[in-house]
């Protein structure tokens, strides 16, 4: 949920909604989409062939020619589409720009809507990879907006990645909305800063440098520059080494608090996770603990503890 408890919204292929607006008039119906995401998350559902004024159901189409610039064309009757689509897409992005997005799951394989490694036929050659039109055009207009397609969602490593973004897209914008000042980007960035660190350490020093001469930016330019930061360094994934430096940091906070006996245990179930036996919850569990009984002020502020809803099970996979 955003600040204002609305749901989060993000863009969707409508397919994946189960809108019967495929090429054969089928869907492509994706139930952890509207199950499990559709509890937090509100959809807005575009189908680019469908709202470019393409009939359902319609002869299917493909990606032709050069992979940066690629011709949208019908299969069989070879009629180029590329300047009904385009038309469609440069008017929808400056549509969706009002839309407060925080995210958007595109259809795999699509022509359209593919973001990564759709088919672009070449006479004489084999298929090169590139993105369908309408997705493209979205990456263009909104560069830090979280993307994925819901295929890759399966995987637990980009799911976790992908909605992490999410949640982190809607705290940066809620935060804007308040008109801040460099005072509460400090106050920002000091609650992110165990969340960056476990995504890359460079970018959370690049981070850190930024904010500290602040005074030496315009506030619009600095704030511009922090979010181009922020979601460049949330883009790069949390691994097990990471993800093990960050737990040891923490644990650091706790030296003066913890019996030897429970140090051991902490230590051990850092080690465990690190080694793929057991799932982050696990010592993430234990340190949350440790926080709330020792009070440490610190960590009870850092978003790294809680950065998505523990019913999304996103930090369960080992």
């Amino acid at each position: 949920m955003s600040g204002s408890g609305a749901p989060i919204k993000i863009g969707v292929s409508s397919c994946l909604l189960g809108e019967k607006v495929r090429y054969d008039g089928g869907h492509k119906h994706d139930p952890y989409l509207t199950g499990v995401l559709g509890r937090f998350f509100g959809f807005v559902p575009v189908c680019p062939e469908v709202e470019c004024g393409m009939t359902t159901p319609r002869e299917a189409m493909r990606l032709e020619g050069d992979p940066a610039q690629p011709r949208l064309m019908t299969h069989r009757s070879r009629v180029d589409k590329t300047g009904q689509m385009l038309e469609f897409c440069r008017n929808k992005v400056e549509q969706l720009a009002h839309e407060d997005l925080c995210g958007f799951i595109f259809k795999k394989g699509s022509p359209s809507s593919g973001l990564f490694r759709v088919k672009v036929y070449r006479e004489g050659l084999p298929p090169a990879s590139g993105s369908g039109l309408f997705a493209a055009a979205v990456a263009r207009r909104f560069p830090q907006l979280p993307m994925e397609e819901e295929g890759r969602l399966h995987d637990p490593v980009l799911r976790e990645n992908f909605i992490e973004r999410v949640f982190a897209f809607r705290r940066w914008k809620d935060f804007l909305a308040q008109g801040p000042d460099l005072g509460m980007l400090v106050q920002f960035h000091t609650r992110q800063k165990l969340l960056v660190m476990s995504h890359s350490t460079q970018l959370y020093r690049e981070l850190g440098a930024l904010v500290a001469g602040g005074k030496e930016l315009p506030l619009a330019e600095l704030l511009d520059r922090y979010q181009e930061l922020y979601m460049k360094a949330l883009e790069l994934h949390a691994t097990v080494k990471k993800q093990t430096n960050v737990l040891m940091h923490i644990m650091g906070y706790f030296k003066k608090n913890l019996t030897p006996y429970e140090k051991q245990e902490l230590l051990q179930l850092i080690e465990q996770y690190h080694d793929g036996l057991v799932p982050l919850v696990v010592p993430l569990t234990l340190l949350k603990h440790y926080v709330a009984k020792y009070r440490q002020e610190y960590l009870q502020q850092q978003v790294y503890l809680a950065p998505h809803p523990a019913e999304l099970m996103l930090r369960n996979h080992v």
